[in-house]
């Protein structure tokens, strides 16, 4: 296994990615981290998983997080998180030639790599969805949705706290103490981040139809941060989507108690996928 650091930019912003290349890739991963954190929270488990089974991995930090550049929690609009995971495929081309590429995406990320197939006409060989940012699992208090987009409105950059219920991304306690821990981890959101987020959410629902390509679609139905039964009616309206539910399973599957059957699930569908041609 090798692993090196590539940089990018756009919309002025200079962004951070990583490879992961086991020593004869069969295909590439292109791997999208959620909210408030960053792509090196996947280097304990789910990497070290792909690449032990011969896919190379590509991650990056969108706008204001990790070790990209940006205010914390801030984006410059919708279309430029798309753009984000263009830029990242086409780097994908360029490095491993003639393999299949797959856009595997965390909720916040889960979303994005959703939209993405519906909105973007691209030769991606399949889709992989974490409990996809589709709809919350929870309704906000109408005063603050109504000062939020009073915000996205005049102060569409302003970054406030996002009071995630840190307890509730898994049942394991010491993954929530590492990631209480983890000093890249921010609990900041703007306006620009999370309306576009949310409205893209119920655009996907609505327009999946427009899906062409194989998609595994992974949730929790303990899940308290991003509700699973979006999840379960996205994927009821389409034959192209696959999915899987684990019982009371919290957010972060990953590093859940199931995450063992999580990852097996996941390389399982990629092999058949790419033995189905």
């Amino acid at each position: 296994m090798s692993s090196k650091t590539f940089y990018f930019e756009l919309n002025k912003t200079k962004l951070f990615g990583q490879i992961w290349q086991p020593k004869t890739p069969k295909a590439v991963v292109v791997l999208v981290h959620g909210m408030g954190e960053h792509i090196f929270r996947y280097t304990d488990f789910v990497i070290p998983k792909l690449l032990e089974n011969d896919f190379a991995v590509i991650g990056f930090d969108q706008f204001g997080h990790g070790k990209s550049e940006g205010k914390r929690g801030h984006c410059p609009n919708y279309e430029a998180l798309l753009n984000m995971i263009d830029v990242v495929i086409k780097k994908g081309e360029e490095q491993f030639l003639n393999i299949p590429i797959y856009l595997y995406g965390h909720s916040m990320g889960g979303n994005l790599v959703i939209n993405y197939t519906l909105r973007k006409a691209k030769k991606l060989k399949g889709i992989i969805a974490t409990s996809p940012f589709l709809q919350l699992a929870f309704q906000p208090p109408k005063w603050k949705m109504l000062i939020g987009k009073l915000l996205l409105k005049i102060a569409p950059s302003v970054a406030l706290p996002s009071e995630l219920e840190v307890a509730a991304i898994s049942r394991d306690k010491n993954e929530v103490k590492i990631y209480e821990e983890d000093k890249l981890v921010h609990d900041k959101i703007s306006p620009m981040y999370s309306f576009p987020i949310m409205e893209s959410g119920k655009w996907a629902i609505k327009n999946v139809d427009k899906l062409k390509i194989p998609m595994l679609v992974l949730h929790g139905t303990g899940d308290r941060i991003i509700a699973y039964k979006a999840s379960e009616e996205f994927c009821s309206k389409t034959q192209k989507a696959t999915l899987k539910l684990f019982d009371d399973g919290y957010h972060e599957l990953h590093h859940d108690l199931c995450k063992e059957e999580f990852m097996e699930t996941i390389i399982t569908w990629l092999n058949k996928n790419l033995a189905d041609g």
